[in-house]
This record gives structure tokens, sequence and C-alpha cells, in this order.
């Protein structure tokens, strides 16, 4: 079997299976909402019951529990509103849409578009995301860039989907257009198809299939079939209140910077694509990190951190070669200096165990010494930046970050003056002087970006 198809049905399973570990709760028979229903009792209830679908950017039950981007802007919203969400995983669009009209639960929010025709079934709240709807293809395959082409390509669709919708008001002037539907919670088993050669092509929104390009990087998208779409929650117009709720919600969401920020955790990461390096960490997921994977699970249970995100930092550092050392003599899986190998106790730099232990240790260090209002996942990227830059460095950006009217405890802000440490006009005016700033920020975008494709290529 070719390596790269190989690889594409190792990477498949390997999603199938952490989305297989979603617990599937069904709907509730009885009704939620009804015409007594207001947002107040449903506060007094205490719970929020979530309609959504299973997706790796949408909705997973992990190590952690409950995981995605619409798991974490409904979280923010149920703890602004003293409510605790209960997802409910449906097995498709339509059973989603059907569930709100029946009023089986308070929200649906799995990444819908807002439409003309889901408006005249269900409420939609205010936009949170625009996207354009993109065919996707497998390269070396049919790749249509006009759909003049589309005559005769094999195209498989998410039953329900907008998607269906847009292919319909296309047809009317390009009646060549064809088209199968199939029942689905997301995007990703037809891209998945796509990967394997099963099916031609494809369509999905262009953060879901930018984020599938990383798992399966014979991806390719040669044309938008839409301009950006608005997605939305949905929820029952019986429920009284719940529009101005989300509509207030969200107008200070999008105020503070909250979207803004959510978006770049979860998507931000995917405006560079690199064939070959996303093909290559693809292959290393197989052939290499089995091998370490057990150092990585042992120094995560040690310290603050998850083991996939030790496992990114050790494949930016050394492509997971424990024998790795660069020029500066920075060696093994963690590339651990001489002195601080002395400082941890690390006697083989280049024994895997001791190295990612060792590694994991200093990480934590850092961490630990950050201020106090050095929060969240901001802390972990501030910590992860001194690990490749040192403490002194981050302190001066900070300083700079300050001066300039930015947010020093920001990771987005800090990463804006990292880079201004290589010139002089800046480094001068700083306690610890020269640096390579642009190196960090590099460092910890690549490592965020190992680290989503890790969560979602590798089952817990």
């Amino acid at each position: 079997m070719d390596k790269k198809v190989r690889i594409g049905l190792v990477a498949g399973a390997t999603l199938l299976a952490g989305l297989g570990m979603t617990q599937c709760r069904s709907a509730q028979e009885t009704a939620l909402v009804n015409d007594s229903t207001t947002i107040e009792s449903v506060k007094d209830s205490g719970d929020l019951v979530v309609l959504t679908l299973k997706g790796p950017t949408t909705y997973r039950d992990g190590e952690d529990g409950a995981n995605g981007y619409e798991v974490d802007m409904i979280q923010a919203f149920a703890e602004d509103l003293g409510l605790t969400p209960r997802f409910v995983a449906m097995d498709d669009i339509d059973d989603l849409i059907e569930a709100i009209e029946d009023g089986r639960g308070h929200v649906g929010a799995a990444g819908l578009t807002i439409t003309d025709l889901r408006a005249e079934r269900v409420n939609f709240g205010p936009a949170y995301k625009n996207v354009e709807e993109s065919l996707v293809c497998h390269q070396g395959g049919p790749a249509p860039t006009t759909l003049d082409e589309m005559g005769g390509v094999n195209l498989t669709v998410m039953a329900g989907s907008s998607y269906v919708e847009t292919l319909e008001r296309l047809k009317a002037d390009h009646p060549q257009l064809k088209w199968k539907a199939r029942p689905a919670g997301s995007a990703m088993p037809m891209l998945i198809s796509v990967a394997e050669g099963r099916i031609d092509c494809t369509v999905a929104d262009s953060h879901i299939a930018e984020y599938a390009r990383r798992l399966y990087p014979d991806l390719v998208m040669p044309m938008a079939l839409t301009t950006d779409q608005p997605l939305g929650w949905i929820y029952n117009g019986k429920l009284e209140g719940m529009d101005d709720t989300l509509t207030d919600w969200f107008s200070q969401a999008h105020a503070s910077g909250y979207l803004e920020t959510l978006d770049e955790r979860w998507f931000g990461h995917l405006d560079e694509f690199d064939y070959v390096e996303v093909l290559r960490f693809v292959e290393r997921v197989e052939d290499r990190l089995p091998e370490y994977r057990t150092y990585f699970e042992t120094a995560a249970q040690e310290t603050t951190f998850d083991w996939h995100l030790l496992a990114a930092q050790a494949y930016q550092e050394s492509h997971w070669d424990a024998d790795a050392v660069s020029p500066t003599g920075v060696r093994g899986l963690m590339m651990l200096t001489l002195p601080t190998a002395k400082e941890l106790g690390v006697n083989d730099r280049t024994d895997p165990a001791q190295s990612v232990d060792g590694g994991a240790r200093y990480l934590q260090r850092l961490y630990d010494r950050l201020p106090d209002g050095v929060t969240g996942e901001d802390r972990t990227w501030f910590a992860l930046a001194a690990y490749n830059i040192g403490m002194g460095h981050i302190y001066d950006a900070r300083r700079l970050a300050e001066r300039r009217g930015l947010d020093k405890n920001s990771w987005e802000d800090l990463e804006q003056v990292l880079p201004l440490l290589s010139k002089r006009q800046f480094y001068s005016t700083v306690r610890h002087g020269y640096a390579r700033g642009y190196e960090p920020v590099r460092y910890v975008s690549k490592i965020r970006d190992y680290y989503n494709m890790l969560r979602a290529n590798v089952p817990v």
C-alpha cells in the first residue's frame, strides 16, 4: 500500500476512535421548552441543555471532559448565566433542528450556518463567526476550479447541511452539478472519504477544511462555493427572553475580544500550511510517537501540562529524535542545555525518559515563576516562550508591551513585541538586551499547531 494512503488510513482510524469516545446521550423525550418557559425559569433550573453534533472542533469528550470550539463558547455563556451546561450529541443536523423545534433543548450549538430555510423553523442568535463553504478534493484527483468543470465529479456532502442549499442554488445556473447527501454529525466523515480516495470531493466550511488538512495533508481546496456565511446558535422562539440574552451576551463577547481570542486559540494556527511539514508530522505520529508516548504521559501526571502538549513541544525541539543535537550543544528529545540538565539531575540527555522528565520539570518551573497576572492558556504560552528564549527576555518583552499600551499578561500582545528585542532601539532600553525575539513567537505557534493536530489525531 502507498505510504501516504496508509498514513491517511491510520489517521482516519485514530480520529474516528477519538470521536467514538464521545458519550452520546439521546435528547430527552419530554419538552423542556413550551409556551410558559422563560430564561428565568431556565436559570432557576440550574441546567442549560445544549444540543450539539460530534466533530473535532465542535464537541468531543476527552480525558478532561467535553472540548471544542462550540463547547468553550457555551461554557462561557453558561457560566455568565450561572448555569451548568449539559451537552446532548445528536446524530445529524436534521435531528438537532427537529429537537429544537420540539423544545427538547434550550439551545443548539453546532457551527450551523444561518440560512433562510432554517430560520423558517428555528430562531438564530447573533452571528459569531463567518466562514466560506469550500470545495475540498484530493491532491492528484479531480479538483475543479470552476463550476463548469464539476460534471462527472463524485461529490458527496453532509445531508441537511447548508452545503446542500448552496448546491441547489448553484444548480439553477449549472445543471451539470450532481451530488449525494450522507447523514453525518459533521463534514469530517466526508473529508476522510476524500482523503482515502473513496469519493472525489466534498464541501466543508473553510475553517473545518483547514483543520482537516492538518490531519490529511493530501486534501486541497480548489475553490470557494460561497462568500462569507454567518454561523449562529439556534433556539426555540417559545423560550421567552433567550433572544435578548443571546444578543446581550454576544455583544459583550465581541466587544471584550473574547470571541476573537477564542477564534485565535482554535483556528489562528491554521493560517500557514506547509504540505511537506504536515505530511512528515503525520508520518512521525505513526512511526516515532508510540516509542515515547509513555514518557510524555508519565511527565504529564507530575506537572500542569497535558501529555499532548509535552509531545508537541518535544516534536518542535527534536522531531522526536532522542539522539538529536544542535550546533549549540543542546541534546535529546527536549533539547536540554548541559547546565540545565545538571541543575535538573539529568545525567544522560539522550535518554528519553530522563530528557522528557527533565524538560517537563523545567517547563513547570518556568510556569510557576511567571507573575500571577498571567493566567489560563496565556501562562502556558509564556512558559514555552521562556523555555525557548529565557525568562529574562520575557520580562523585557513585558516591559516593552507596557510601554506601548499593550497587555503585558496577554500572549497575543506579547508576541507583537517580542520581535522588537532584535532591534537596537528597543533592546538597548531593557535589562537583558538583544534577543532573536521572533524565534519564541514561531516556537509557540508551531507547538500550538502540533498540539492541536495531536489532540485531534491521537485518541486519549
